[in-house]
């Protein structure tokens, strides 16, 4: 559609050189929408050479294959063309060619280039665009080492640094899209041409130029040919007159629906400007916020400030996670965990519990020389005060145990130590725990002395209470009680045992042991004095009164030596009676003395009758 709607003439020379030799090839292609247009100059020596043809038929069947404009199928056509000449190559000697490739629209043009085929784009009779060769010669003229009008017979002009049949480092150039204008005319040409014409006079041929294409063509075969150069080598040219580019009816639609396009795009960028403005400026209020919060973190801490400083550092490193800032983050952290063991230390010592907060300042101190050791200095003064405060536990706690074990003016010394320290640190805790230890070992000691006084005392009345037995018992004794000084000795002996009193319980014992034997003489005494007394009664059953009076006499003097009252008085009645009976029995033998037998007779008869009331009585 874009063809027939447009006007592209196009016309040719291609010509071998003295030796009928011609490595030069020329083919094109022109579809309904794009066109290809492609010329190669074959580098090899062979008669028959192939490479030209080879890469033009390659070049042109990849650009058919999917015909576009683009750079893609541009670096497509280069590749296939290379890889014919690379797979033609076989074992036969390596093809090599230059080549320039023109791909259209009808509309705009885009060349491909590998070598030293040269395009020129007239507009207007002057140079609007032309190709630079991929040669030695020509880096040397950018280089300014070689003159630009030198270029067509420098020695190294044909040594190219890409070409075809490169298997390594193929890198051809590629142009931009070149928009085309009515009247335009492009030329083609290889070397044959451009060593023996000078761009100003083919620059004139063009500024001349009817609306013939084939006409040019064969005015520049006449130029060339009218200079007769010695060896004129093969040569192409080929020229494309561009009479009328193709106009797009939609254009003005693609135009207001590009505008459109644009309109909206640059809303939406300029919506999404402001936005990221927005989010940029919130960014950069973030980011302040967080070295702030990172720089009063750091002040709080040096002005001893923990509880400040964890409220910015938390904050600062919320900041710092939320932008993702990994040194930030890493840094604050790093601050966050000295805050926290020295928060951790500091709620140690609020609780009195020394030996902990000690152990977290120690981490809190090794935590700061990840922050360059700020707060090293605090810290370690608390630790010194940490160690101050445990050595006046340790005083008080040492002083505990020489109390218990009674050494009352050494434990003394310690709570008084404990107590001086305690104020020169200012520790009110420690001093106040200081004083009630010594106010509880004052107590101690009055107790202490008010229980010594009491067991002297007691010790005394018990001392007192033992003398009263021991000489009660000796009353007792002294007076035959010996049942009662029994007694009173072991009470005696009991109250020194239970005293310790073991001299005093040694002569309770000997009192009471003599005591015992006492009393076990009384017994035998007893015994005898019952003996007596059995005897008597015998005595006074056998009538034999004087004889019972005499054994109640015997017996009455042992109860009177052991002084047993009762049985004296028993004896004594007892002997009285019997006083009565030897009476009656002396009456009775008056009487027998007087009457005779009879008499004798009747006494023996009322002794027979009195005997059993004397042993009645």
């Amino acid at each position: 559609m874009r063809k027939q709607n447009s006007e592209f003439k196009t016309a040719f020379t291609s010509e071998a050189d003295c030796d009928l030799k011609n490595t030069d090839y020329f083919g094109f292609v022109e579809l309904d929408d794009y066109a290809c247009y492609v010329v190669a100059d074959g580098i090899d020596d062979q008669l028959d050479a192939v490479s030209a043809r080879l890469a033009v038929a390659a070049a042109i069947s990849a650009f058919s294959e999917a015909p576009s404009i683009g750079k893609r199928t541009m670096r497509a056509c280069l590749n296939a063309a290379n890889h014919a000449l690379i797979k033609e190559t076989g074992s036969k000697k390596k093809l090599k060619a230059s080549v320039i490739i023109v791909v259209t629209d009808y509309m705009k043009i885009r060349y491909g280039q590998a070598g030293n085929v040269r395009l020129r784009l007239y507009r207007d009779g002057f140079v609007r665009y032309q190709s630079t060769d991929q040669s030695l010669t020509m880096d040397m003229v950018k280089e300014e080492k070689v003159e630009p009008d030198k270029v067509a017979i420098h020695e190294e002009r044909n040594n190219l640094y890409a070409y075809l049949g490169q298997e390594k480092e193929f890198h051809p150039y590629i142009s931009k899209k070149i928009k085309l204008a009515n009247t335009d005319a492009v030329a083609l040409y290889t070397r044959g041409i451009w060593e023996n014409i000078d761009e100003g006079e083919l620059g004139d041929v063009y500024a001349e130029a009817s609306n013939e294409p084939q006409e040019l063509v064969d005015n520049v075969e006449e130029l060339l040919l009218s200079r007769q150069p010695d060896n004129l080598g093969k040569y192409t040219f080929v020229t494309l007159f561009v009479n009328k580019v193709f106009t797009d009816p939609n254009k003005k639609r693609r135009i207001r629906r590009v505008v459109m396009t644009i309109v909206v795009i640059l809303v939406l960028i300029i919506a999404a400007a402001v936005v990221l403005t927005i989010l940029h400026n919130r960014r950069i209020r973030k980011i302040e916020q967080m070295e702030q919060g990172y720089l009063d973190t750091i002040e709080y801490i040096q002005i001893d400030n923990y509880a400040r400083a964890q409220e910015c550092c938390d904050k600062a490193l919320e900041l710092a996670k939320n932008l993702r800032d990994r040194t930030m983050t890493k840094q604050l952290g790093d601050y966050q965990k000295l805050i926290e063991s020295v928060l951790a230390a500091q709620e140690h010592m609020d609780g009195q519990r020394y030996a902990e907060a000690q152990k977290a300042y120690k981490e809190a101190a090794v935590r700061s020389i990840y922050v360059d050791s700020t707060g090293l200095d605090y810290i370690n003064d608390r630790l010194a005060l940490t160690a101050d405060y445990i050595a006046v536990y340790d005083l008080i706690n040492l002083g505990d145990s020489l109390a218990f074990n009674l050494q009352y003016e050494k434990a003394e010394e310690k709570y008084l130590e404990a107590k001086t320290l305690a104020g020169q640190l200012y520790f009110d805790d420690g001093r106040k725990t200081a004083i009630e230890a010594l106010e509880k070992l004052y107590e101690d000691q009055k107790a202490e002395k008010e229980a010594e006084e009491a067991d002297r005392k007691e010790q005394l009345e018990q001392q007192e209470a033992g003398a009263n037995y021991v000489s009660q018992g000796d009353a007792a004794f002294a007076q035959g009680d010996y049942e009662g000084a029994k007694v009173y000795y072991l009470s005696a002996q009991q109250l020194y045992n239970d005293m310790g009193e073991q001299a005093q319980q040694l002569a309770a014992e000997e009192k009471l042991q003599v005591t015992e034997e006492k009393l076990q003489e009384r017994e035998q005494l007893k015994e005898e004095a019952q003996q007596y007394v059995q005897e008597a009664e015998e005595a006074a059953q056998e009538k034999e009164y004087l004889a019972a009076k005499k054994y109640y006499l015997l017996a009455k003097d042992v109860y009177a030596s052991v002084k047993m009252e009762d049985k004296v008085e028993e004896i004594t009645r007892k002997m009285e009676r019997l006083d009565i009976k030897l009476e009656e029995q002396e009456e009775d033998i008056t009487e027998k003395n007087t009457e005779e037998n009879t008499a004798e007779d009747n006494a023996e008869n009322t002794a027979q009758e009195q005997s059993p009331e004397m042993v009645s009585e």
